[in-house]
């Protein structure tokens, strides 16, 4: 496979589809939740998911390596040479899981090169699929129905922007940057949901001025650039994946705007951050 073609894709979004099923089986019903080493809550849908990934990666694209958030540990020594490789999270939102909100995503990425170039999400309980990849565009399936495109929103200003917060990880960096805004919504929502809103055109901007990893962004990430936005660290440069570090700096995810505002918005929450 030398680039992601649409078959390829297609498999990709099987997968996610199977893995949310395996999800979905142990979200009917009751179910233990554990506590990983980083304090993180852990259940049996999160490893289901997971097994149903590699194996079906291994499956169809067995030689390509995979990182995944449920994986054991793999050295950076290991790593650092993959110029291809899956960066999944069997489970994002494994809080919104647990409060059964539904908010929840199965994230598959196809990083090239530390960036990502293909990218499925997948939202079990709206059955809701957001896909793309590099010279095939973004695109969206709503229950089960045909894809359509999709693009990010057009803002030219700063007035009357949706916001998009996290429903599970509120900060006082955040709400800072939001009191200097003009009249804004705010909408509140969990997992990687936040950034295909962005990427559909349901919001504007995502500041994200807390902790996350490479694989809770990287599939999003690659459906919000196909749609024709942008997800810059504060200081206006991509992120990157398959760091040393596998946690990602502070972010912004952006639809379709100028490069001032870019510049003002990434700026505005750079300061809030440093003066917290």
């Amino acid at each position: 496979m030398d680039r992601m073609d649409k078959d390829s894709l297609y498999a990709l979004n099987r997968i996610a589809r199977d893995a949310g099923a395996a999800i979905m089986e142990i979200y009917a019903r009751d179910f233990e939740v554990m506590t990983k080493q980083d304090q993180s809550p852990l259940t049996e849908a999160d490893l289901a998911s997971h097994q149903c990934i590699i194996n079906a990666l291994a499956e169809h694209f067995p030689d390509i390596p995979v990182l995944s958030e449920e994986s054991k540990g793999i050295d950076y020594e290991q790593r650092r040479d993959w110029e291809r490789f899956f960066l999944i999270d069997p489970l994002d939102g494994t809080k919104e899981f647990v409060k059964r909100n539904g908010e929840f995503t199965v994230n598959i990425a196809l990083i090239e090169d530390g960036r990502p170039v293909a990218g499925v999400v997948f939202a079990p309980v709206p059955d809701t699929l957001w896909f793309a990849a590099d010279e095939l565009g973004a695109w969206r399936s709503q229950k089960g129905g045909e894809a359509e495109p999709i693009e990010a929103g057009r803002f030219e200003s700063l007035s009357g922007l949706r916001i998009v917060g996290s429903r599970s990880h509120p900060s006082t960096s955040m709400q800072a940057f939001l009191d200097e805004l003009p009249e804004h919504e705010l909408l509140a929502m969990g997992s990687s949901i936040k950034l295909c809103a962005i990427a559909d055109s349901g919001a504007d901007v995502y500041p994200r001025l807390g902790p996350t990893s490479e694989w809770d962004t990287a599939a999003a990430h690659c459906v919000v650039e196909q749609a024709g936005g942008s997800v810059v660290r504060l200081d206006g440069e991509p992120l990157a994946y398959n760091k040393e570090d596998i946690l990602n700096p502070l972010f912004m995810v952006l639809g379709n705007c100028p490069s001032e505002i870019k510049d003002i918005l990434t700026a505005s929450a750079r300061e809030k951050v440093e003066l917290a």
